[in-house]
């Protein structure tokens, strides 16, 4: 019986097996815990009502993009046969696979679209209250705090609709800031 090898890469946060033929991407070394627990604290207008902006964004909607037409066009011509399933896609579409073509998490939904971990880390380790109210122990926990290169992770070239990305432009349309 012949063995298949096994091979262990490295990149950034992920660790990435391989093992006959499959790809299998490890979560990053923090839990996800979803938008919903992110929501218990930031819904509120003490606290920036951050979940009500996101769910007007294009981002809580990522999902739900990857079922019209034009999805199904550009997939076609990348020969994925359906957008909403396709790593290829899901990588930037939902958190659920956060970067990756293969899922990370089963504690988020695939349809949550693309919500708060994706930006700003899986938050098991850091959403105490006690921890949040500490901006180093929050990022020492894994709270990361989005700039540019979080974004061109998926608003890039490699994107098949890209069409250029102005930071600046599209940070007005998501920025949820919390109130002093």
């Amino acid at each position: 019986m012949e063995r298949k090898k096994i091979g262990i890469l490295t990149i950034g946060v992920f660790t990435v097996f391989f093992w006959a033929g499959f790809v299998l991407a490890a979560p990053p070394e923090h839990e996800f815990v979803g938008a919903k627990k992110c929501a218990m604290c930031h819904k509120k207008p003490e606290t920036g009502e951050q979940y009500g902006i996101w769910l007007e964004t294009k981002h809580a909607k990522a999902l739900e993009s990857l079922g019209t037409p034009e999805a199904k066009e550009v997939a076609a011509k990348l020969s994925i046969d359906d957008p909403k399933t396709s790593g290829k896609c899901l990588k930037c579409h939902s958190t659920a696979y956060w970067f990756s073509e293969a899922k990370v998490t089963d504690t988020i939904p695939v349809e949550e679209g693309v919500s708060c971990e994706s930006c700003h880390g899986a938050g098991k380790d850091y959403m105490k209250k006690s921890i949040m109210q500490e901006r180093e122990q929050a990022v020492a926990n894994g709270l990361m705090i989005p700039d540019e290169s979080t974004c061109v992770k998926c608003h890039n070239s490699e994107a098949p609709t890209f069409k250029g990305f102005d930071f600046k432009e599209k940070w007005e349309k998501i920025k949820h800031p919390t109130p002093k």
